[in-house]
């Protein structure tokens, strides 16, 4: 098979070409009404990961799609990270997925069909990971390479976990990384450590799997995945739609290599992380310091198959850590922020 670089045929990368949060809401925001259903659990008029419907005997049907442009050039991790990232959906609703069908948009005339052939197989061996089908799907011929999914899941209504029910006082925890959006820039400008170069795709390629745990779990209020919208749009969605506000700590917050500072001075600063800022930034209290340039660019990098975010109740503090010693998510134990009453700024960044 050819030699090829996705990312040189794609004008936006991963989830970093999601429209953003201003542009969205005018997008959405709609005078058109539909009837009422009482079975639509999460609609349209929640920001939340995925729409869910009310079955029977207790069950709740979750529906997601998510789709994106390269962000890697091999095309069967391109994939592999496309997958994930819309399996996680149903991960951050408490679900366990059970279907999912593929979003292909390919430049037949331009990239050989046989690169497309990769892709899906690192979709297939995602959904393999998962223990999931890739039943079927949807393909055109556009002008630049796209990929994704839609995928169904099932929950017990009872432990459905949505974006917007965090309690006053709940800590946060957050189970990936931060810094993809910065990493995969680094590598377009040359200025990525030949030793770092898979560290995003390693790290966007790892399932979020334990959102089905902690939907089980009753002292976990809130939760939601942190993709395009980085850390700091994600968190404002689940504190206004609480009618709260939060706290970060920026020091607890882990960052994907030791040397993310750097290469953000160095310029690594992706197109989506101005995009967020300039939709959110009038709602955050950066405290002052001579490092408030590097807190926005950090806390607004819009990530891929991000980690989940994870509002808990604070006297069940020692149990999401437990849970997170047994399912290798050790280094995550650390509290990055909490859930405080309603203030004037919905996020204050410590």
């Amino acid at each position: 098979m050819e030699e090829i670089k996705l990312t040189q045929y794609s004008h936006g990368a991963g989830c970093g070409c999601k429209i953003s949060p201003k542009i969205l809401d005018q997008i959405l925001h709609s005078n058109f009404t539909l009837p009422d259903n009482e079975k639509l659990l999460v609609g349209n008029d929640a920001k939340d990961d995925a729409a869910v419907y009310e079955i029977d005997n207790g069950k709740a049907l979750i529906s997601t799609t998510d789709f994106f442009m390269p962000i890697v050039d091999d095309p069967y991790n391109f994939g592999r990270i496309a997958s994930a990232n819309a399996i996680s959906d149903v991960y951050a609703m408490g679900g366990d997925p059970i279907m999912a069908i593929a979003i292909l948009g390919w430049p037949i005339n331009t990239i050989s069909p046989a690169v497309a052939k990769r892709v899906i197989e690192g979709s297939k061996s995602i959904c393999l990971e998962a223990g999931i089908p890739l039943a079927g799907g949807h393909s055109i011929d556009s002008p630049e390479p796209i990929f994704g999914l839609a995928v169904n899941g099932i929950v017990d209504v009872k432990n459905l976990k949505k974006n917007n029910t965090a309690q006053e006082g709940d800590l946060l925890f957050l189970t990936k990384k931060i810094g993809v959006g910065i990493l995969t820039t680094a590598e377009k400008k040359g200025l990525l450590l030949p030793n770092e170069l898979n560290l995003a795709a390693e790290q966007m390629m790892k399932l979020n799997k334990i959102g089905s745990l902690l939907g089980k779990q009753s002292f976990v209020n809130a939760m939601t995945d942190v993709t395009g919208f980085g850390v700091l749009g994600h968190l404002v969605e689940m504190a206004e739609g609480s009618g709260l506000s939060a706290e970060i700590y920026f020091l607890k917050i882990r960052h994907i290599t030791d040397n993310l500072i750097n290469y953000i001075r160095k310029g690594s600063i992706p197109g989506g992380t101005i995009r967020n800022w300039d939709s959110y930034g009038h709602k955050i209290l950066l405290q002052e310091t001579e490092e408030i340039e590097i807190k926005k660019t950090v806390l607004a990098d819009p990530q891929t198959s991000g980690g989940l975010l994870i509002s808990v109740k604070a006297e069940a503090e020692k149990e999401i850590q437990t849970i997170f010693n047994e399912n290798d998510l050790a280094e995550f134990i650390i509290p990055i922020g909490r859930i405080i009453s309603k203030k004037e700024n919905v996020i204050v960044v410590n």
